[in-house]
């Protein structure tokens, strides 16, 4: 009852979404191969199940493994920063390249070394996901109160447990923060390596699906995408407020 009461105003407003969508085109008259209702979404949806749910597979299998990879690599990279000092030189700059390149121009060279198949679009998904996760967590872990670090340096913790016990937890919330945008960029980094070059995939079958003026199918295949973001999103979200129930957001309410 209580997850009832908490999402209905998000179901309320995809319906809304979808009746306004629904009334658009029948009112202006559009052709299905400019936009299609979300009645002949569904029945392609319906028509292509096996086919759909195939591509969706790979999709998702790369989206979680990016995001596996991206976050860890992330942690690791913001934690090394915290804990050696002298590796900022080295390691800040990394991070700003990573993302000063886009991922458009980076995905035909990943294709280049590392081949078609499915490592590139889980590379690709993991350079996407890395650059929030290390850059919100190492802020978190920059701005742990100094009176909590003065303190467990006086009852005796060293370096290393000061930044495990003390800042790592206090640096939860922000880190928390990256985590939810990962998981919503998550499938942006594997779709773009199968628009680029794959033989499976959603975002192969979209283009299989534009190139035969497949339009249904193709809003059948981002729907898809955009249902497992959303859940992939708010599990996220759910992961993390279980790991900080101390945390209160601004409304007041415990995380």
């Amino acid at each position: 009852m209580s997850i009832l009461k908490r999402f209905w105003p998000a179901f309320l407003g995809i319906l809304s979404l979808l009746g306004l969508w629904q009334a658009l085109v029948v009112i202006t008259g559009v052709p299905g191969y400019v936009l299609p209702s979300p009645l002949a979404v569904m029945q392609a949806f319906a028509a292509h199940q096996q086919l759909l749910w195939h591509h969706a597979g790979i999709t998702v299998i790369e989206i979680v493994a990016g995001l596996l990879i991206g976050c860890i690599s992330g942690l690791g990279t913001a934690l090394a920063l915290a804990r050696f000092h002298g590796l900022r030189r080295t390691l800040l700059p990394i991070l700003l390249i990573s993302q000063a390149v886009p991922l458009f121009a980076l995905a035909p060279i990943l294709m280049l070394w590392l081949g078609y198949g499915m490592t590139a679009k889980i590379v690709m998904a993991t350079l996407i996901i890395y650059f929030p996760v290390a850059s919100t967590c190492y802020d978190g872990l920059r701005q742990t109160p100094q009176g909590w670090l003065d303190l467990a340096q006086t009852l005796g913790a060293d370096r290393r447990h000061r930044l495990l016990r003390i800042q790592l937890p206090a640096a939860l919330p922000a880190l928390a923060s990256g985590m939810r945008m990962a998981a919503s960029a998550a499938p942006i980094g594997a779709v773009i390596g199968e628009w680029v070059g794959s033989s499976q995939g959603l975002g192969y079958l979209m283009l299989n699906a534009n190139a035969r003026m497949q339009v249904d199918l193709m809003f059948a295949a981002l729907l898809i995408l955009v249902t497992f973001g959303v859940a992939l999103y708010f599990t996220t979200d759910a992961v993390m407020r279980r790991l900080m129930p101390w945390h209160e957001d601004r409304t007041g309410a415990t995380s």
